[in-house]
């Protein structure tokens, strides 16, 4: 094990650690079947619907749970644990951000809901552009942290690290014995990894025109000490339209905030960090011009 690997593996189990205050009860749980999946899912809260997309290894509780418990205060917060993860059992197909873009989308639609806001962060963040580029009606305002749409985008240690990343590293952390106690078969552990890898290991270089084509109002959120680099942030900033001059009329429906002192893992590590970043752009619509 290199000292990258040990250094991510220790950041892993800081994060896996978090515990999170008592948790309120979803208004809604279950399974849904999509594409071919067990997909387990919960929604708490009423008003305009949001959903929640999880990041490689985690599942709702953690991060999420508290993220899910503060927005659900005025909002119907919709989370589901994606292909392999968690309660959700895996299936005889890799892990695209393009597969689970489309669980998303098939899971709004037996949930009825006809559109809704989303938030995701690294692997989610992804499976969000993705949603808004394969199912752009079913966005409405989007919200993206810590992911990339290109391998370039992210940091050379985290690329150069990957391939020799194993399943036995995760044995005893939290992360892995959260996965034990919820997995329908905690024994598909190095199967999940291996499709993880491939997810990071595996060109995903998806084209410009995708990201510049997307509608949605639209957040973007990075660490100053991103496993994404701060060029890629802005590239991607400004493939959205953003960047542009906002003292000489209304700002852009695209906005770019990079958190300071603050890694990939340390984005969701502190969830009210960026609450007030999420509710203050949720809730704003048009900014007049100046605006302060």
């Amino acid at each position: 094990m290199n000292h990258l690997t040990k250094a991510l593996l220790t950041v892993l189990m800081i994060c896996s650690c978090f515990i999170p205050g008592k948790a309120q009860q979803p208004a809604a749980k279950g399974y849904a079947p999509v594409n071919g999946l067990k997909m387990y899912y919960e929604t708490q809260g009423k008003g305009a619907p949001i959903l929640l997309l999880h990041g490689a290894y985690m599942s709702i509780e953690g991060p999420f749970r508290e993220l899910m418990d503060s927005l659900s205060r005025t909002r119907k917060v919709i989370i589901f644990e994606s292909q392999g993860h968690a309660r959700t059992a895996d299936i005889n197909r890799p892990i695209t951000c393009e597969h689970m873009a489309d669980d998303a989308a098939a899971l709004l639609q037996y949930l009825k809901i006809d559109s809704a806001d989303v938030f995701g962060y690294s692997m989610g963040g992804g499976t969000a552009l993705q949603l808004a580029i394969r199912h752009p009606k079913k966005v409405k305002k989007l919200i993206v942290a810590s992911a990339s749409f290109k391998q370039s985008g992210m940091q050379p240690e985290l690329i150069q690290m990957m391939p020799g990343f194993k399943a036995e590293y995760l044995e005893g952390t939290p992360m892995k014995m959260v996965y034990d106690s919820l997995a329908p078969n905690p024994k598909n552990f190095p199967v999940l990894v291996e499709k993880l890898k491939a997810l990071d290991i595996e060109p995903q270089n998806w084209p410009a025109s995708d990201i510049s084509g997307i509608k949605s109002q639209t957040l973007l959120i990075f660490g100053d000490s991103d496993a994404i680099v701060a060029e890629h942030a802005v590239e991607m900033f400004r493939l959205i339209g953003g960047g542009k001059m906002g003292d000489m009329g209304p700002l852009p429906n695209k906005r770019l905030a990079i958190l300071p002192g603050t890694t990939h893992m340390g984005v969701m590590m502190r969830p009210k960090k960026i609450l007030p970043v999420i509710e203050d752009f949720l809730q704003q619509d048009i900014i007049p011009p100046g605006y302060l």
